[in-house]
């Protein structure tokens, strides 16, 4: 598994504040891995980002499997835990999003959805792997991708043709003169805005989440010479908070992300009048 560029770069080149070398700031180039075997310059390769999306996706059905393949009435402690992480996607964020009656056919896919969008996230503080994989762009929009088309699926299949057309474009005939534009809006924003902003978020944490990690471990290690070793114990210091604030952010991430997909498929399953 190839390391981090920004890092390797620091650390083997032994590169340090007074020693005459500029800081190795992180950058594009942080997130970008050479192929573990393949051609990079063609589609047949596989690189580190590939691997820990493999990995998570073993990692989270070892978990459940162990978890459930002999399930009791008196839950052990790995019964428990997965018991509750999936209570929680059904009743906190489903149920109370699409209600029991809607909801329960989603919880399966929201659940994996839930778990999959964490443990993507996770890498970036899990030592040797330490990357968010949703910190390259197309991991979230590949998700997102597949919220849309469930979603769009939903809309048409509830209402129709004119109906899901109704439903996305906001159609109110008690508008009046304005309901064109509101239609143009209403379209442009759920066909459009929603799913790219859906990516993004998600994108965008985890990309400025993990900058920041860098930095400030790259700067413990570039300042650690001379009267630098003071400021390095403070960049130090940032890195344990940074790293905490992170395990943070990645839970909500996950959260809001299977948060916003029940709300899409809220309005679509949402009578139109």
């Amino acid at each position: 598994m190839s390391a981090d560029p920004t890092t390797v770069l620091a650390f083997e080149t032994d590169c340090h504040i007074f020693d005459g070398c500029g800081f190795p700031a992180p950058g594009l180039h942080s997130f970008m891995f050479q192929p573990i075997f393949g051609d990079g310059d063609s589609s047949s390769y596989f690189n580190k980002t590939m691997l820990l999306a493999l990995l998570g996706t073993v990692v989270i059905v070892a978990f459940f499997w162990a978890a459930f393949r002999k399930p009791k009435v008196v839950p052990g402690k790995l019964q428990m835990v997965a018991e509750a992480g999936y209570d929680f996607v059904r009743r906190g964020i489903v149920y109370e999003t699409l209600g029991k009656k809607e909801g329960e056919k989603y919880v399966p896919f929201m659940v994996s959805l839930f778990f999959f969008v964490w443990i993507l996230n996770l890498w970036s503080i899990i030592p040797v792997a330490q990357f968010p994989v949703t910190a390259i762009f197309s991991y979230p929009v590949a998700l997102a991708l597949i919220v849309y088309v469930i979603w769009m699926s939903v809309t048409f299949k509830r209402h129709g043709f004119v109906g899901g057309f109704k439903n996305l474009t906001g159609y109110d005939k008690s508008l009046g003169p304005v309901l064109p534009l509101v239609m143009v809006i209403e379209f442009f924003s759920n066909v459009i805005v929603r799913p790219f902003t859906h990516a993004v978020r998600l994108f965008a944490n985890m990309f400025a989440g993990h900058t920041l990690l860098l930095l400030f471990t790259i700067a413990s290690w570039y300042l650690l010479n001379g009267i630098g070793i003071a400021y390095a114990g403070v960049s130090f210091i940032m890195v344990i908070v940074m790293t905490a604030f992170e395990l943070f952010i990645q839970a909500v991430q996950a959260y809001v992300f299977v948060l916003l997909a029940c709300s899409f498929l809220q309005g679509a399953l949402a009578e139109h009048h």
